[in-house]
């Protein structure tokens, strides 16, 4: 059967978004497989629809928590029931059960710290993998964005479980990333599908405010004039939920904030809601987009700035996926790079806690005892977050057999001095953006090392004076001919442009 008749039949999708057949084409023909597809171009098909083609199990190893459960809720929607989250949301009781009846299972999420697990690894080794897919392949990068040290031993994972057929996936890589990728993996033939980074039917408009009180006055006004719907987005809960409260006061629209803080049925509530036009607008952190299909979103701004390009990228795209024309705001003020600054500081240990846990390790615990030993005693006295504490649990996991106290403190404050540092060197990159007076999607894809664009018409960024106001709202309820026909007009005009830049 053609791959067209098995994606109508499966999915009820007439055509392959780009990119997705080329990737799909060659895991079938049997080669590992490096897919840079940007947001909104629908990997996870890359890796379901061949579930319905290949005979084992497909075992995805994602490193979100909320991602596996939206992705396992769709299929399910779709009437897969043989699909299973391996992670903490499940009891003791359901995990049991599921293990026992890994088998019958055909897609398999897990999450890269269950990897380190030896039982797991016993249990996977019992499979026939017939696809094992890593999501968000940058995360094995040091170069990467989002780097994670658990994920750094998924080539060993991979070897044990007898170097299945590999398909890594991503929506952005620099070569760099790209090659730590594939050298982690040990991919020796591996077919790279890239697709740029570009998407032309977004434009980009970054406006400088004088504080965050005028952003928020902004925020309000454009919420009143944009055409939703639309997803506003900030780097913490609190000023998510009361730019909602702000909107809904003022009337402007139907608004929600989410952010990780909520219960899983709250979230999938509320994505629902927006899904389904129940709501304009989101506020939002970085926590929601992954895994919501909603084709028609019309803008996406950021109130404060991202830790980097690439995050930025995966957000905005997460507007306009019907091809129609979208907008991603950014709103800037002086200082701005402090909150992210900030941020990434919080994201690792510091010297001061290292200092204090190891000096514990050495009073009261023999480094090679189990790390799940001394998680209750120690992660909430020494004041670990939930993210630093799973960075010094893959590095004791590591290291733990080989080297003892002193060494291993020393190599996770390496790590860390290192990873800040290019967390600082890629907020500072952000800022540069910001503040270019050049053509702002000419200098994403310099940074990506892709072409430039040539004969361009329609301006696509503030720098290349686009006009907010053709991103105004016609009439939130208007569906008359002319306004669908201004919108086509206009989606014609951009497609027109994005052939002759080729």
């Amino acid at each position: 059967m053609e791959l067209e008749a098995l994606l109508k039949k499966h999915f009820g999708f007439d055509t392959f978004k780009k990119g997705q057949k080329e990737v799909i084409s060659s895991i079938l023909a049997g080669k590992d497989t490096l897919g840079i597809l940007p947001t909104g171009t629908g990997k996870s098909l890359c890796y379901q629809l061949p579930g319905y083609i290949l005979n084992g199990q497909i075992m995805i190893i994602s490193p979100l928590l909320s991602l596996m459960q939206d992705q396992v809720e769709q299929l399910m929607q779709m009437g897969e029931k043989r699909v299973v989250a391996l992670n903490s949301f499940l009891s003791s009781e359901e995990r049991k059960n599921v293990l026992q009846n890994l088998r019958k299972y055909k897609f398999i999420f897990i999450s890269p710290e269950m990897l380190g697990i030896d039982f797991m690894i016993h249990k996977l080794q019992e499979l026939s993998i017939s696809l094992f897919v890593i999501d968000e392949a940058h995360c094995i990068s040091q170069w990467g964005y989002d780097f994670r040290p658990d994920y750094s031993r998924i080539g060993d994972v991979r070897q044990k479980l007898g170097n299945p057929l590999t398909l890594a996936l991503t929506a952005t890589a620099t070569r760099r990333v790209k090659e730590d990728i594939i050298q982690s993996l040990n991919l020796q033939d591996v077919e790279k599908i890239e697709s740029t980074v570009d998407r032309p039917n977004i434009a980009y408009y970054v406006e400088k405010l004088a504080d965050k009180q005028e952003k928020q006055w902004r925020v309000l006004e454009l919420v009143s004039e944009l055409q939703t719907p639309g997803i506003i987005y900030f780097s913490s809960k609190k000023a998510a939920e009361q730019m909602a409260s702000y909107l809904i006061e003022n009337g402007v629209a139907k608004v929600m904030a989410y952010h990780g803080g909520l219960d899983h049925e709250q979230r999938i509530l509320i994505q629902q809601q927006f899904i389904y036009g129940q709501l304009d607008v989101i506020c939002a952190t970085s926590a929601f987009g992954m895994g919501v299909n909603k084709e028609n979103i019309r803008f996406i701004i950021h109130f404060h700035m991202p830790m980097q390009l690439e995050s930025y990228l995966q957000e905005i795209g997460r507007a306009g996926r019907d091809g129609l024309p979208s907008v991603a705001i950014f709103l800037y003020s002086p200082w701005d790079e402090q909150l992210p600054l900030h941020l990434a500081e919080g994201e690792l240990p510091s010297e001061l806690q290292l200092d204090w846990l190891f000096a514990r390790i050495k009073q009261n615990l023999n480094i090679h005892q189990d790390i799940s030993d001394m998680s209750h005693q120690y992660k909430e006295n020494g004041g670990f977050s939930e993210i630093q504490w799973r960075i010094i649990q893959a590095f004791i996991r590591q290291y733990q057999e080989v080297t003892g106290p002193d060494e291993l403190k020393a190599i996770i404050s390496i790590y860390v001095m290192e990873r800040r540092t290019v967390k600082k060197n890629y907020i500072y990159l952000m800022k540069k953006w910001v503040e270019s007076n050049t053509c702002r999607r000419e200098v994403i894809l310099n940074y990506f090392e892709e072409t430039p664009i040539s004969n361009k018409v329609n301006p696509c960024c503030d720098c290349c004076g686009m006009n907010l106001l053709d991103y105004q709202s016609i009439d939130k309820q208007d569906s008359t001919e002319e306004s669908q026909k201004k919108w086509k007009e206009y989606l014609e005009k951009i497609l027109i442009n994005s052939e002759m830049s080729k």
